[in-house]
Protein backbone atom coordinates (compact mmCIF):
# COMPACT_ATOMS: atom_id res chain seq x y z
CA UNK A 1 0.00 0.00 0.00
CA UNK A 2 2.90 2.22 0.70
CA UNK A 3 4.43 2.10 -3.02
CA UNK A 4 1.15 3.09 -3.98
CA UNK A 5 0.82 5.98 -1.88
CA UNK A 6 4.63 6.98 -2.85
CA UNK A 7 3.69 6.45 -6.74
CA UNK A 8 0.69 8.64 -6.27
CA UNK A 9 2.26 11.25 -4.15
CA UNK A 10 4.99 11.53 -7.19
CA UNK A 11 2.25 11.58 -10.12
CA UNK A 12 0.71 14.66 -8.06
CA UNK A 13 4.00 16.54 -7.41
CA UNK A 14 5.02 16.55 -11.43
CA UNK A 15 1.24 18.14 -11.80
CA UNK A 16 1.57 20.83 -9.20
CA UNK A 17 5.05 22.25 -10.57
CA UNK A 18 3.96 22.06 -13.99
CA UNK A 19 0.84 24.21 -13.09
CA UNK A 20 3.44 26.66 -11.35
CA UNK A 21 1.89 26.32 -7.65
CA UNK A 22 3.63 28.04 -4.67
CA UNK A 23 6.47 26.02 -2.78
CA UNK A 24 4.92 25.80 0.50
CA UNK A 25 1.71 25.09 -0.65
CA UNK A 26 3.11 22.61 -2.71
CA UNK A 27 5.02 21.04 0.74
CA UNK A 28 1.89 21.41 2.60
CA UNK A 29 0.08 18.99 0.14
CA UNK A 30 2.99 16.83 0.12
CA UNK A 31 2.35 16.47 3.92
CA UNK A 32 -1.13 15.92 4.00
CA UNK A 33 -0.43 13.27 1.19
CA UNK A 34 1.84 11.27 3.41
CA UNK A 35 0.11 11.48 6.26
CA UNK A 36 -3.06 10.64 4.91
CA UNK A 37 -1.26 7.11 3.60
CA UNK A 38 0.83 6.40 7.01
CA UNK A 39 -3.05 6.32 7.92
CA UNK A 40 -4.63 4.69 6.03
CA UNK A 41 -1.86 1.83 6.31
CA UNK A 42 -1.70 2.10 10.01
CA UNK A 43 -5.57 1.58 10.35
CA UNK A 44 -5.54 -1.24 7.85
CA UNK A 45 -2.67 -3.36 9.43
CA UNK A 46 -4.76 -2.69 12.64
CA UNK A 47 -7.67 -4.73 11.13
CA UNK A 48 -6.49 -7.29 9.68
CA UNK A 49 -4.51 -7.77 13.76
CA UNK A 50 -7.96 -7.39 14.96
CA UNK A 51 -9.15 -10.16 12.71
CA UNK A 52 -6.54 -12.43 12.82
CA UNK A 53 -6.65 -12.03 16.70
CA UNK A 54 -10.52 -12.47 16.83
CA UNK A 55 -10.47 -16.43 15.14
CA UNK A 56 -11.15 -18.60 17.65
CA UNK A 57 -9.37 -22.07 16.93
CA UNK A 58 -11.47 -25.11 17.72
CA UNK A 59 -10.18 -28.55 18.35
CA UNK A 60 -10.76 -30.18 15.77
CA UNK A 61 -14.13 -32.62 15.95
CA UNK A 62 -14.08 -36.26 17.32
CA UNK A 63 -16.52 -38.61 16.09
CA UNK A 64 -17.11 -41.33 18.81
CA UNK A 65 -17.63 -44.79 16.89
CA UNK A 66 -18.82 -47.49 19.18
CA UNK A 67 -17.49 -50.86 18.46
CA UNK A 68 -19.09 -53.77 20.24
CA UNK A 69 -18.26 -57.65 20.18
CA UNK A 70 -20.84 -59.72 18.40
CA UNK A 71 -21.33 -62.34 21.05
CA UNK A 72 -20.50 -60.14 24.55
CA UNK A 73 -21.52 -56.91 23.36
CA UNK A 74 -17.99 -55.54 25.22
CA UNK A 75 -16.62 -52.19 23.87
CA UNK A 76 -14.10 -52.79 21.40
CA UNK A 77 -11.37 -50.26 20.25
CA UNK A 78 -11.59 -51.35 16.35
CA UNK A 79 -14.38 -53.73 14.60
CA UNK A 80 -13.46 -57.46 14.26
CA UNK A 81 -12.27 -58.51 10.80
CA UNK A 82 -12.50 -61.97 11.22
CA UNK A 83 -15.39 -63.56 13.68
CA UNK A 84 -14.67 -65.81 16.47
CA UNK A 85 -15.32 -69.40 15.82
CA UNK A 86 -18.03 -70.61 18.15
CA UNK A 87 -18.50 -73.82 20.24
CA UNK A 88 -21.85 -74.93 21.42
CA UNK A 89 -21.14 -77.83 24.38
CA UNK A 90 -23.87 -80.14 25.45
CA UNK A 91 -23.35 -79.67 29.64
CA UNK A 92 -25.38 -81.68 31.56
CA UNK A 93 -27.18 -80.53 34.58
CA UNK A 94 -28.70 -83.91 36.20
CA UNK A 95 -27.67 -83.43 39.83
CA UNK A 96 -25.67 -86.50 39.98
CA UNK A 97 -23.47 -84.08 37.86
CA UNK A 98 -23.22 -81.15 40.59
CA UNK A 99 -20.63 -78.86 40.73
CA UNK A 100 -20.21 -78.35 36.99
CA UNK A 101 -17.32 -76.66 35.23
CA UNK A 102 -17.60 -73.81 32.63
CA UNK A 103 -20.78 -72.78 32.75
CA UNK A 104 -20.52 -69.37 34.82
CA UNK A 105 -17.61 -68.77 32.00
CA UNK A 106 -20.02 -68.93 28.88
CA UNK A 107 -21.44 -65.84 26.78
CA UNK A 108 -24.79 -67.17 26.49
CA UNK A 109 -26.24 -70.50 27.96
CA UNK A 110 -29.70 -71.97 26.59
CA UNK A 111 -31.29 -74.57 28.77
CA UNK A 112 -34.47 -77.04 28.06
CA UNK A 113 -35.79 -80.13 29.16
CA UNK A 114 -34.74 -83.78 27.99
CA UNK A 115 -36.04 -87.02 29.28
CA UNK A 116 -37.65 -87.08 32.86
CA UNK A 117 -38.03 -83.46 32.49
CA UNK A 118 -34.31 -83.00 33.62
CA UNK A 119 -33.31 -79.86 32.12
CA UNK A 120 -29.46 -79.72 29.88
CA UNK A 121 -27.62 -76.72 28.82
CA UNK A 122 -26.07 -75.94 25.49
CA UNK A 123 -23.32 -73.76 26.55
CA UNK A 124 -21.40 -71.41 24.11
CA UNK A 125 -17.86 -70.48 24.21
CA UNK A 126 -15.64 -68.56 21.48
CA UNK A 127 -12.20 -69.19 20.63
CA UNK A 128 -11.04 -65.94 22.26
CA UNK A 129 -12.17 -67.75 25.53
CA UNK A 130 -9.75 -69.21 27.81
CA UNK A 131 -11.62 -71.61 29.82
CA UNK A 132 -9.94 -74.60 31.43
CA UNK A 133 -12.61 -76.77 32.41
CA UNK A 134 -15.94 -77.57 30.53
CA UNK A 135 -18.56 -79.88 31.47
CA UNK A 136 -19.59 -82.81 32.05
CA UNK A 137 -20.26 -83.12 28.83
CA UNK A 138 -23.20 -85.33 27.69
CA UNK A 139 -24.99 -86.19 24.47
CA UNK A 140 -27.07 -84.28 21.71
CA UNK A 141 -31.10 -84.06 21.34
CA UNK A 142 -31.96 -83.08 17.88
CA UNK A 143 -33.51 -79.08 19.09
CA UNK A 144 -30.47 -78.09 20.22
CA UNK A 145 -28.86 -78.43 16.82
CA UNK A 146 -31.13 -75.60 15.75
CA UNK A 147 -29.93 -72.77 18.68
CA UNK A 148 -25.89 -74.08 17.53
CA UNK A 149 -26.52 -73.37 14.10
CA UNK A 150 -27.56 -69.59 14.94
CA UNK A 151 -23.68 -69.67 15.08
CA UNK A 152 -22.39 -72.37 12.52
CA UNK A 153 -21.06 -73.45 15.94
CA UNK A 154 -18.59 -76.45 16.17
CA UNK A 155 -20.84 -78.79 18.31
CA UNK A 156 -19.69 -80.75 21.18
CA UNK A 157 -21.55 -83.96 22.13
CA UNK A 158 -20.93 -87.29 23.50
CA UNK A 159 -23.41 -89.65 21.15
CA UNK A 160 -26.92 -88.58 21.09
CA UNK A 161 -30.40 -89.60 20.23
CA UNK A 162 -31.39 -90.93 17.38
CA UNK A 163 -33.09 -88.10 15.48
CA UNK A 164 -30.35 -85.95 16.85
CA UNK A 165 -27.67 -88.02 15.50
CA UNK A 166 -29.26 -88.87 12.31
CA UNK A 167 -29.77 -84.49 11.69
CA UNK A 168 -25.86 -84.73 12.05
CA UNK A 169 -25.42 -86.95 9.96
CA UNK A 170 -27.61 -84.74 7.21
CA UNK A 171 -24.93 -82.05 7.96
CA UNK A 172 -26.65 -79.95 10.10
CA UNK A 173 -23.77 -79.41 12.79
CA UNK A 174 -20.31 -79.24 12.76
CA UNK A 175 -19.92 -82.34 14.50
CA UNK A 176 -17.38 -83.38 17.16
CA UNK A 177 -18.48 -86.11 19.00
CA UNK A 178 -16.76 -87.65 21.47
CA UNK A 179 -17.42 -91.13 20.34
CA UNK A 180 -15.39 -90.82 17.31
CA UNK A 181 -12.74 -87.60 18.39
CA UNK A 182 -12.19 -88.20 21.50
CA UNK A 183 -8.29 -86.28 21.20
CA UNK A 184 -10.64 -83.34 21.94
CA UNK A 185 -12.06 -84.50 25.60
CA UNK A 186 -10.85 -86.42 28.28
CA UNK A 187 -12.23 -88.24 31.77
CA UNK A 188 -11.73 -87.30 35.31
CA UNK A 189 -12.01 -90.65 36.83
CA UNK A 190 -10.41 -89.44 40.14
CA UNK A 191 -13.43 -87.76 41.51
CA UNK A 192 -16.34 -88.41 38.53
CA UNK A 193 -18.26 -91.34 37.17
CA UNK A 194 -19.37 -92.40 34.11
CA UNK A 195 -21.39 -90.86 32.61
CA UNK A 196 -20.71 -88.15 33.95
CA UNK A 197 -16.47 -87.83 34.14
CA UNK A 198 -16.20 -86.46 30.30
CA UNK A 199 -14.81 -82.73 29.81
CA UNK A 200 -13.26 -80.37 27.50
CA UNK A 201 -11.90 -76.88 27.39
CA UNK A 202 -11.12 -74.33 25.00
CA UNK A 203 -7.78 -75.17 23.73
CA UNK A 204 -8.73 -78.63 23.11
CA UNK A 205 -11.95 -77.08 20.81
CA UNK A 206 -9.51 -74.66 19.25
CA UNK A 207 -7.49 -77.19 18.06
CA UNK A 208 -10.18 -78.75 16.43
CA UNK A 209 -10.90 -75.86 14.10
CA UNK A 210 -8.73 -76.74 11.31
CA UNK A 211 -9.51 -80.68 11.16
CA UNK A 212 -13.41 -79.38 11.10
CA UNK A 213 -13.22 -77.24 8.90
CA UNK A 214 -11.62 -79.01 6.77
CA UNK A 215 -13.85 -82.22 6.47
CA UNK A 216 -17.19 -79.60 6.09
CA UNK A 217 -15.69 -77.33 4.17
CA UNK A 218 -15.80 -74.39 5.73
CA UNK A 219 -14.43 -70.85 6.25
CA UNK A 220 -14.33 -68.43 9.24
CA UNK A 221 -18.06 -68.43 10.63
CA UNK A 222 -20.72 -66.39 9.57
CA UNK A 223 -23.40 -65.30 12.10
CA UNK A 224 -25.44 -62.38 13.13
CA UNK A 225 -25.66 -60.12 16.27
CA UNK A 226 -28.03 -59.16 18.63
CA UNK A 227 -28.36 -54.92 19.67
CA UNK A 228 -25.99 -54.14 22.90
CA UNK A 229 -25.80 -51.64 25.68
CA UNK A 230 -24.40 -50.79 28.60
CA UNK A 231 -27.10 -51.51 31.10
CA UNK A 232 -27.72 -49.60 33.58
CA UNK A 233 -30.13 -50.36 36.75
CA UNK A 234 -33.70 -48.84 36.39
CA UNK A 235 -34.88 -50.30 40.17
CA UNK A 236 -33.67 -50.59 43.95
CA UNK A 237 -35.66 -53.91 44.42
CA UNK A 238 -34.34 -57.20 44.64
CA UNK A 239 -36.95 -58.98 42.79
CA UNK A 240 -36.72 -62.85 42.88
CA UNK A 241 -37.90 -64.40 39.88
CA UNK A 242 -39.38 -68.27 40.61
CA UNK A 243 -39.53 -70.46 37.10
CA UNK A 244 -41.44 -74.05 38.41
CA UNK A 245 -39.14 -76.59 37.11
CA UNK A 246 -40.40 -79.08 38.91
CA UNK A 247 -38.68 -82.55 40.00
CA UNK A 248 -36.41 -80.45 42.22
CA UNK A 249 -34.80 -78.32 39.72
CA UNK A 250 -36.89 -75.50 40.27
CA UNK A 251 -34.99 -71.93 39.82
CA UNK A 252 -34.70 -68.40 41.40
CA UNK A 253 -33.37 -65.76 39.52
CA UNK A 254 -32.77 -63.10 42.10
CA UNK A 255 -31.71 -59.14 41.17
CA UNK A 256 -28.82 -57.34 42.47
CA UNK A 257 -29.18 -53.22 41.34
CA UNK A 258 -25.54 -52.56 42.70
CA UNK A 259 -23.87 -55.14 40.38
CA UNK A 260 -27.09 -54.57 37.76
CA UNK A 261 -26.75 -58.50 37.49
CA UNK A 262 -29.09 -61.84 37.97
CA UNK A 263 -27.68 -64.42 40.46
CA UNK A 264 -29.39 -67.90 39.21
CA UNK A 265 -29.80 -70.39 42.20
CA UNK A 266 -30.48 -74.17 41.40
CA UNK A 267 -30.01 -76.85 44.08
CA UNK A 268 -26.84 -74.79 45.66
CA UNK A 269 -25.62 -73.68 42.66
CA UNK A 270 -25.38 -70.49 41.50
CA UNK A 271 -24.40 -68.44 38.47
CA UNK A 272 -24.74 -65.04 36.90
CA UNK A 273 -26.10 -63.22 34.26
CA UNK A 274 -26.60 -59.88 32.55
CA UNK A 275 -29.93 -60.79 30.68
CA UNK A 276 -32.25 -63.66 31.65
CA UNK A 277 -34.55 -64.46 29.12
CA UNK A 278 -37.59 -67.00 29.46
CA UNK A 279 -38.96 -68.23 26.50
CA UNK A 280 -42.40 -70.29 25.98
CA UNK A 281 -42.86 -72.65 23.54
CA UNK A 282 -44.99 -76.48 22.55
CA UNK A 283 -42.54 -79.12 24.19
CA UNK A 284 -43.76 -83.00 23.75
CA UNK A 285 -42.67 -86.39 23.73
CA UNK A 286 -41.42 -87.73 20.81
CA UNK A 287 -44.17 -90.63 19.75
CA UNK A 288 -42.98 -93.86 20.69
CA UNK A 289 -39.67 -93.27 21.62
CA UNK A 290 -39.47 -95.69 25.02
CA UNK A 291 -36.89 -93.32 26.85
CA UNK A 292 -39.27 -90.40 27.29
CA UNK A 293 -37.62 -87.88 24.75
CA UNK A 294 -38.81 -84.73 24.42
CA UNK A 295 -39.82 -82.47 21.43
CA UNK A 296 -39.08 -78.56 21.53
CA UNK A 297 -40.17 -76.29 18.99
CA UNK A 298 -37.33 -74.02 18.11
CA UNK A 299 -38.48 -72.34 14.94
CA UNK A 300 -41.65 -69.91 14.67
CA UNK A 301 -42.64 -67.17 17.27
CA UNK A 302 -44.00 -67.71 20.86
CA UNK A 303 -44.18 -65.34 24.25
CA UNK A 304 -41.43 -64.45 26.49
CA UNK A 305 -40.38 -62.73 29.75
CA UNK A 306 -36.91 -60.47 29.23
CA UNK A 307 -35.41 -59.63 32.73
CA UNK A 308 -32.46 -57.00 32.89
CA UNK A 309 -31.89 -53.38 34.29
CA UNK A 310 -33.84 -54.64 36.94
CA UNK A 311 -37.25 -54.70 35.43
CA UNK A 312 -39.60 -57.39 33.26
CA UNK A 313 -40.53 -56.88 30.07
CA UNK A 314 -43.30 -59.12 28.54
CA UNK A 315 -43.10 -59.90 24.54
CA UNK A 316 -42.08 -62.35 22.05
CA UNK A 317 -39.15 -64.56 20.69
CA UNK A 318 -38.98 -64.81 16.87
CA UNK A 319 -36.31 -67.37 14.78
CA UNK A 320 -37.12 -68.15 11.79
CA UNK A 321 -34.66 -70.81 10.79
CA UNK A 322 -32.58 -72.94 12.06
CA UNK A 323 -29.12 -70.02 11.23
CA UNK A 324 -31.76 -67.43 11.89
CA UNK A 325 -30.36 -66.26 15.64
CA UNK A 326 -33.32 -65.89 18.25
CA UNK A 327 -34.71 -62.84 18.88
CA UNK A 328 -36.58 -61.14 21.28
CA UNK A 329 -38.85 -57.97 21.24
CA UNK A 330 -41.24 -55.77 23.26
CA UNK A 331 -44.96 -55.53 23.54
CA UNK A 332 -44.52 -52.82 20.36
CA UNK A 333 -42.55 -55.31 17.98
CA UNK A 334 -39.51 -53.07 19.05
CA UNK A 335 -36.47 -55.54 19.17
CA UNK A 336 -34.58 -55.54 22.62
CA UNK A 337 -31.39 -54.25 22.97
CA UNK A 338 -29.86 -56.51 25.11
CA UNK A 339 -27.06 -56.28 28.33
CA UNK A 340 -23.26 -56.40 27.42
CA UNK A 341 -21.92 -59.06 29.15
CA UNK A 342 -23.56 -63.16 29.52
CA UNK A 343 -27.50 -64.09 28.59
CA UNK A 344 -29.32 -66.86 29.80
CA UNK A 345 -32.14 -68.31 27.96
CA UNK A 346 -34.62 -70.70 29.65
CA UNK A 347 -36.88 -72.45 27.48
CA UNK A 348 -40.19 -73.70 29.50
CA UNK A 349 -43.89 -74.64 27.89
CA UNK A 350 -45.34 -72.13 29.84
CA UNK A 351 -45.33 -68.72 31.46
CA UNK A 352 -47.63 -69.19 34.40
CA UNK A 353 -44.44 -71.35 35.44
CA UNK A 354 -43.27 -67.74 36.71
CA UNK A 355 -44.06 -66.01 39.45
CA UNK A 356 -42.17 -63.07 40.91
CA UNK A 357 -41.71 -61.57 44.49
CA UNK A 358 -40.65 -57.53 45.33
CA UNK A 359 -37.60 -58.07 47.78
CA UNK A 360 -37.66 -54.60 48.64
CA UNK A 361 -34.18 -52.82 50.49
Amino acid sequence: MMKKIMSLWKQSLKIWKKKGMPRNLIVLGCGIFVFTGILASVLVVRRVWTMEKSVVEYPPAVLTVTHRHPLTGALLSEPLKILPQVFGVMVENAADAWPLSGIDEAFLVIEAPVEGNIPRFIAFFSEDQDVKKIGPVRSARSYYLDWNAEFRGIYGHVGGSPDALANIAKGEALDLNQFFQDEYYYRDELTRYAPHNVYTNTDLLKDSISEIRKKYSVEAPVYDSWKFADGASESANSDATHIAWGNGYDIDWTYEPTSNTYHRSQGGNTYTANNVVIIATAIGMIPGDDKGRRTIRTIGEGKTTLLHNGISTSGAWKKLSASDRIRFYDSTGNEIVMNAGKTWIEVIDDLEKISTTSLRE
